[in-house]
């Protein structure tokens, strides 16, 4: 062995070599690699560009004979499959000892394949993608990815000068995966996979299971994983202790990239959590934080369902971020885009040549208001890819909820449609039935594998049962952003105060359906752009009623049953919309400007709402039980007033009262319980520290026959309790 080289190797044949070659193959490892044949073991290796290649074994070279079109075999007289590697030499006299790919077995199991057709392989993540790993003694990347409709897939890097052709890939069956060992390559490696379509067609996609990629507009995926040892153990426990909807919940909403520009995840480790906590809201929410390219669409066009942007580091990084708010008692929420992905021909759009991840009819594929494709959930591979992603996030980065943007979009087979843009379901009727069982399937798995989670439904419409349990035929959402009552106040606040009395029950028409799910109360960025303006310029009249106005509604927000949301910025009364290319106005604090104790007033002012929000449960503790609420005074048009209690789980009130009309109220008489002896101003947002103008009740109130009298300062709400 070694001297007179290896015997030939009979040549492939030509219809094989044709697919071999231009990658159109299934089965590469029984055309390359190693096997007994007559006289021998039979090598044959696929290195294109190379002027020679060699077997080794023990320390002896056994050249290969050319076959052409980087084809290289021989046969060596032996009676197994040595160990063996490749001596690769190419025409600048380089020479390179490499593992051959096409020796080893695959890596993935059969329990996997299993899983991923059976729809529920709730890791997924682990069984598709690129996984760092040891294998047969060997260290390298497995490379796996579904594109059932493909006549052949190979992976190209800057591993092999993106050029594919070395690389083709086996299909594993009818489990329409695809899988390569590849030694040697390891984290860092940018990748993608070229596909050959049933077609004839060859293009590049990027990795759907990518969880590491390029900073746009880069595009190709990066070999990743973690080494970040989590310190958050403390808060996992604890955040199991109290269901969600009984406790408090107050949430920033950030968007990363603009919330201080140019700051990295590990940056916004440092300040993000002592900005939340000097202002003690107990969660962040962020925009989508999944690789999107395109910056404008703020998240919502993604592209990279399983990787952190890379604008702001890596994913090790971004669980950095999540780490430190952990640590500094602060919970994490991120908004999650099931409902469509964009049609950027290198990602998700007509993945294997046709359409995969988007329905095959062109009426369904289309969502008509954004431009993009939506998911087919009916399809099991596709609903597991997104179910398997939801876990990822709150498993691998221990996110504590998800948002779930556009639920509405995804239930109605009409929505945004026109008659004869849509077919009825099975019944006859316009439900998504694939979209709910979808949903359902989310968050009872969410729910399963990662205790102390929640998920929240963006969802605008008044579907029976967004928040019911799936078992009861409910979606199984732990909450739902209160779309009706953010319309209605907001289109209250806008009217000059003359005019409220004729809009009076736009502020308590929330209460007949408060009860019907459990809600959060969201003023959101989607309030604050488009031409929308920003919380305080919503307000009529001049600066000072503005704030005052800004003031009093966040005070009537704070003490309304529901959760509270609200976008960064309007915790200072920020006057301009929000833009995502800088961000808030945080200039507007500074005190080199005059106007800033009016925007420092406001901030002091959400500092005080949520400092006592969290030390009160009747603000929090039955937000989703009848018995936690009762009006005082709900039908007091023409003076602009609203008054009601809270009560916690011991019978505890709060009494909040709003004064909605820029007039002081003297001895204005409000009902209250008989059993409290007196009352004490607990928060006024007239108070001269937040920038009004100090009407307040600095006595304790005693009650009269039933009765209280309270001065009510003008544009302004109270909260009152015992004492």
């Amino acid at each position: 062995m070694g001297a007179g080289g290896p015997a030939a190797f009979a040549p492939l044949d030509p219809a094989d070599r044709e697919r071999l070659l231009s990658g159109a193959h299934h089965d590469p490892h029984a055309l390359l690699g190693a096997r007994p044949v007559a006289g021998g073991i039979a090598f044959r290796a696929l290195r294109p560009y190379a002027r020679a290649v060699s077997v080794v074994i023990d320390g002896m070279r056994n050249p290969l004979a050319s076959e052409g079109g980087g084809l290289f075999s021989g046969v060596l007289p032996l009676d197994a499959i040595p160990a063996y590697t490749l001596l690769v030499s190419y025409a600048e006299g380089d020479e390179h000892k490499v593992h051959d790919p096409y020796r080893f077995l695959p890596a993935l199991g059969d329990l996997d394949l299993h899983l991923i057709r059976e729809g529920r392989h709730e890791e997924l993540w682990k069984a598709l993608g690129a996984e760092p790993m040891t294998h047969e003694g060997v260290t390298g990347t497995r490379f796996s990815v579904w594109a059932p409709n493909a006549q052949g897939v190979r992976v190209a890097g800057d591993f092999s000068s993106w050029d594919g052709t070395a690389f083709p890939m086996r299909s594993l069956g009818s489990s329409g995966v695809w899988e390569l060992f590849l030694p040697g390559v390891d984290e860092g490696a940018r990748y993608k996979f070229e596909i050959t379509s049933r077609h004839g067609d060859r293009f590049l996609k990027a990795d759907p299971m990518a969880r590491r990629t390029e900073v746009p507009p880069a595009t190709a995926s990066i070999v990743t994983a973690s080494h970040h040892e989590w310190d958050d153990a403390e808060w996992l426990a604890r955040r199991t202790e109290t269901p969600v909807h009984e406790a408090p919940l107050s949430v920033y909403e950030v968007h990363l990239a603009s919330w201080r520009p140019g700051l990295t995840y590990r940056q916004l480790a440092v300040e993000l959590p002592a900005y939340v906590n000097d202002l003690g809201f107990t969660h962040v929410e962020f925009m989508p934080v999944t690789e999107h390219p395109f910056g404008g669409s703020w998240g919502y066009q993604v592209t990279g369902f399983y990787a952190p942007t890379a604008r702001l580091g890596t994913p090790d990084d971004f669980k950095f971020l999540v780490d430190a708010l952990h640590r500094a008692g602060i919970g994490v929420i991120m908004d999650w885009v099931p409902a469509h992905f964009p049609k950027d021909d290198w990602a998700l759009a007509r993945f294997d040549g046709e359409p995969l991840y988007e329905p095959g009819d062109a009426r369904r594929a289309e969502h008509p208001d954004w431009g993009t494709y939506e998911f087919d959930l009916g399809r099991t591979e596709v609903r597991n890819f997104l179910v398997a992603n939801a876990v990822y996030w709150c498993q691998e980065f221990h996110i504590d909820g998800l948002r779930v943007d556009a639920v509405a979009s995804m239930l109605y087979l009409d929505y945004s449609r026109d008659s004869g843009q849509w077919t009825p379901n099975v019944h006859g009727g316009r439900d998504d039935l694939d979209a709910v069982a979808f949903l359902q399937e989310m968050n009872a798995t969410v729910y399963r594998r990662v205790p102390g989670v929640v998920t929240i439904a963006e969802e605008s419409t008044a579907w029976d049962g967004v928040t019911r349990p799936t078992d009861t035929g409910g979606l199984g959402f732990g909450l739902k952003w209160n779309m009706g009552w953010m319309h209605d106040s907001l289109g209250y606040m806008a009217h000059e105060p003359v005019h409220r009395k004729f809009h009076h029950h736009e502020m308590t028409f929330s209460m007949v359906y408060a009860y019907s799910e459990n809600y959060v109360l969201p003023i959101s960025h989607d309030e604050v752009v488009h031409g929308k303006q920003s919380l305080v310029s919503k307000m009529p009249g001049d600066w000072w009623q503005q704030r005052a106005d800004h003031r009093a509604y966040l005070g009537f927000m704070w003490a309304h049953p529901g959760k509270q949301l609200l976008f960064m910025g309007q915790e200072f009364a920020q006057g301009a919309e929000w833009s995502e290319s800088h961000g808030p106005d945080w200039w507007l604090l500074d005190p080199a400007y005059d106007a800033a104790p009016d925007h420092r007033g406001v901030q002091n002012l959400v500092r005080d709402l949520n400092t006592l929000y969290r030390r009160t449960p009747a603000l929090w503790q039955r937000d989703t039980q009848p018995a936690g609420f009762r009006w005082v005074l709900g039908d007091a048009a023409e003076d602009n007033v609203f008054a009601f209690l809270r009560f916690d789980s011991e019978g505890a009130p709060l009494l909040a009262v709003s004064n909605f009309s820029p007039v002081v109220r003297h001895d204005y008489r409000l009902g209250v319980p008989d059993d409290i002896p007196a009352w004490r101003e607990a928060l006024n947002t007239d108070s001269a520290a937040y920038g009004g103008s100090d009407v307040t009740n600095p006595d304790p109130v005693k009650p009269e026959d039933g009765h209280i009298r309270l001065t009510l300062p003008p544009l302004a709400t109270m909260w009152l309790a015992p004492g």
